[in-house]
């Protein structure tokens, strides 16, 4: 059999390109490895607590309930506030009727004394210009001396001057009370309302109601329990506001710029793909540091992002964790 050396050259030629080309595929596969970093889905929380110390009551929802804003989550009973209340209002009622006091009865008992002051300067008044008009007729025919005339109208004068000021005395007093006097009324009727619109502010507490759409994730306390104020009651998880938390290193960091989108895949979801775009970038380096093992390399301190879903996605929780596949 004759062998054909064409066809061996045109072979080992074939086979020698093809064992090329999977040699050059394999050196870039190889030299194109891929990083995949890990973060996890987050929403907003929001612990729910009020103003108003006293013992729960009645729970309205139950942990994993959805709730819109403004639903009713939980009643708390307080005595000791609603008390308070009805003092508050007891004591603005006093005020106001010592308002009422200084705008009436006072009133007239200042009326009725600058009354007589008034009548009694009136009375001098008369006497005085008796006497004036007696001495005048007397000094005339030269019976009295210039001097004895002089402080007769000089007291004749001061009658007239100290009758006018009780008259006006009694004007202001007839106007109304005296202006420091109704300050202080006001100001006490002020104080007390104020204080009732105090109690009234906590006791709106006695219901708290849902801040925002979300879903209760723990109830801390059980019914019948004391609260103080302040005292977290449950936890709202705001699902609308799910994003990814990713740790990148700093060699990393410029694959997530701020505004660009990427891809992560859910592996909760089935490895369902979801593009992020980047909406925050954490202005200093945190959660850790890459420490080198090789004078070729250096230190990196890693850096939190967030990245809000492109579009609404179904059945993304928080926890869940996301995988971001990279290029090395």
């Amino acid at each position: 059999m004759k062998i054909n050396h064409k066809v061996l050259s045109k072979a080992f030629v074939i086979g020698l390109v093809a064992v090329v080309v999977i040699s050059l595929i394999g050196i870039l596969t190889m030299s194109r490895s891929h990083v995949v970093l890990q973060g996890q889905i987050e929403a907003t929380e929001i612990r729910i607590s009020g103003k108003l110390p006293g013992r729960v009551d009645t729970f309205f929802v139950a942990e994993g309930q959805t709730v819109k804003r403004g639903d009713t989550l939980v009643g708390i009973s307080s005595p000791e506030a609603w008390a308070k209340l009805q003092q508050a209002n007891a004591m603005e009622n006093v005020a106001k009727f010592q308002n009422e006091k200084i705008d009436e009865g006072t009133r007239l008992q200042i009326i009725r004394t600058a009354e007589e002051l008034w009548n009694k300067s009136k009375t001098d008044l008369q006497l005085a210009k008796s006497t004036f008009q007696r001495i005048q007729a007397l000094y005339k025919d030269s019976v009295v001396s210039a001097q004895r005339y002089d402080e007769v109208e000089a007291l004749y004068q001061s009658a007239i001057a100290a009758e006018r000021a009780a008259h006006q005395q009694y004007l202001l007093a007839k106007a109304g009370a005296q202006k420091q006097d109704k300050e202080s009324a006001r100001s006490l009727v002020d104080a007390a309302q104020g204080t009732v619109s105090e109690v009234q502010s906590v006791l709106q507490d006695a219901w708290l109601t849902a801040p925002a759409n979300g879903e209760i994730a723990t109830i801390y306390v059980q019914c019948g329990e004391l609260v103080g104020t302040g005292t977290p009651i449950m936890n709202l998880v705001v699902l609308q506001d799910c994003h990814v938390v990713l740790n990148v290193r700093e060699d990393y960091l410029s694959y997530f710029e701020m505004g660009q989108a990427f891809v992560g895949k859910v592996p909760a979801l089935g490895h369902k793909e979801i593009v992020f775009q980047v909406n925050y970038i954490s202005p200093l380096g945190s959660f850790a540091t890459w420490k080198s093992t090789d004078n070729s390399s250096y230190d990196m301190r890693t850096f939190e992002i967030h990245a809000l879903p492109v579009e609404s996605v179904n059945g993304l929780r928080p926890g869940m964790s996301v995988l971001v596949e990279m290029d090395k």
